[in-house]
């Protein structure tokens, strides 16, 4: 009997639009399913970027530098990280950006990019507009379309936006528009608590945003849309 795929969610949140830039990542989160049945491992890091973060950024995922100084920096996680990621396909929506944050983070500490690695990216943004094409499929509109509770999202963060991203991928695969999967009660808190498998985040809170902050935010993902030609899967 062949073996039962290994996936692997992932997804991460940055202090900006382009790792080009000199943008980085300030949180990174995967979990991992063995066919179509998630196993309970999953990793999760906080990141110190090492400067400061976009006004933009902050309305999406509502971190500031300050709340992320101390963090472990990308070097000290990076091994770990691959290692949960080799030998298995890989799902990120919207993987382009992701992975492009990913590969720079690699290139500073001169270690070769994920094409290289034993692992399959797999885009579930593009699947979705195949499945769904015309319409819109950020992450939020495919768990509206699919039944998937997103109620608990009021702002993004990589570990529960993985969680959320195994459901719609599943339902996206199986052509069913509904289904039940346990998800925690308890998501990521602004209050960090840097984390690995074993760890249970605070709950999140709100954050109320200036009018100013909105303005900023607006933007932000106007901005990204037209230099990325797709939907990032916070609209």
């Amino acid at each position: 009997m062949e073996a039962a795929e290994r996936l692997v969610f992932l997804d991460t949140e940055t202090t900006g639009l382009d790792a080009r830039s000199g943008h980085r990542i300030i949180e990174v989160a995967g979990i991992e399913a063995v066919g179509r049945d998630l196993t309970g491992r999953h990793l999760h890091f906080y990141l110190d970027p090492e400067r400061e973060i976009d006004a933009g950024a902050t309305a999406v995922h509502g971190y500031t530098w300050d709340d992320l100084r101390g963090k472990p920096k990308f070097a000290t996680i990076v091994h770990e990280l691959l290692a949960f990621l080799v030998g298995a396909s890989v799902v990120i929506h919207n993987a382009p950006f992701d992975v492009s944050f990913l590969n720079h983070e690699l290139a500073r500490l001169r270690m070769p990019s994920l094409s290289s690695l034993d692992l399959v990216i797999v885009d579930s943004l593009a699947l979705a507009k195949e499945k769904f094409p015309g319409k819109r499929n950020s992450l939020d509109a495919l768990c509206d379309r699919l039944g998937v509770d997103n109620s608990q999202r009021n702002l993004h963060g990589a570990l529960l936006d993985a969680r959320l991203l195994a459901e719609v991928y599943f339902g996206l695969t199986r052509g069913q528009g509904a289904f039940e999967m346990e998800l925690p009660a308890q998501v990521p808190s602004l209050a960090i608590d840097n984390g690995t498998a074993d760890s249970v985040p605070a709950t999140i809170h709100p954050v109320l945003l200036e009018p100013a902050v909105l303005d900023t935010h607006r933007d932000y993902l106007g901005r990204l849309a037209k230099q990325s030609g797709v939907e990032r899967p916070w609209g």
